[in-house]
């Protein structure tokens, strides 16, 4: 889908695991579900989504998921639920890294190739958008694609944390209060 150069949009780049859905947290380390039986959705997700769209902003989510790579999850079972998060939820586009960071693609988080290919598809200004993530990876992300804020929701994961400049919050609805506060 090709948009006018003309008219820059704004969008809101979501983490999947952790931002979206519940992580699996195991030795305090989060992994995604990798079965329908094990997505759950967080709470507020539906209402903060359709809030942002409602604002104008486009919701896309951008998200690791090695498992495809590892042989954990079958790429038609990750298509399944994300067609299903698409019918159900506020959400514009789901970019998927299916790699390993011994792949050293340009897509997986840290790197910012998956907000460059929606913001190159979507007309989209990344210094007017937003990144909302639960790992040091998702911030790194926004921040190298040049995002005016990313948002950290700190689970205090047992792994490092983002560097900053990054705002702390406790969910995507608390992301949300504060990206169309700053819109005002």
């Amino acid at each position: 889908m090709k948009v006018s150069q003309t008219h820059k949009r704004r969008a809101v780049f979501l983490d999947r695991d952790g931002v979206i859905n519940r992580s699996l947290v195991r030795d305090g380390k989060p992994y995604a579900p990798t079965h329908a039986s094990e997505f759950e959705l967080l709470p507020g997700v539906p209402a903060a989504l359709s809030r942002l769209r409602q604002h104008g902003f486009l919701n896309i989510v951008v998200t690791n998921q090695p498992d495809i790579a590892t042989g954990k999850q079958r790429l038609e079972d990750l298509d399944a639920l994300h067609e299903r998060l698409q019918a159900e939820l506020a959400i514009d586009a789901i970019k998927i890294c299916c790699h390993l960071d011994t792949d050293a693609c340009a897509c997986r988080k840290p790197k910012p190739g998956l907000l460059l290919e929606a913001a190159s598809e979507f007309n989209i200004d990344l210094g007017a958008s937003f990144m909302v993530g639960d790992r040091w990876r998702d911030v790194a992300a926004g921040q190298h694609a040049g995002c005016k804020t990313c948002f950290f929701i700190d689970y205090g994961y047992a792994e490092k944390g983002p560097e900053q400049p990054f705002t702390v919050v406790k969910s995507l609805e608390n992301s949300v209060g504060l990206i169309l506060a700053s819109e005002k």
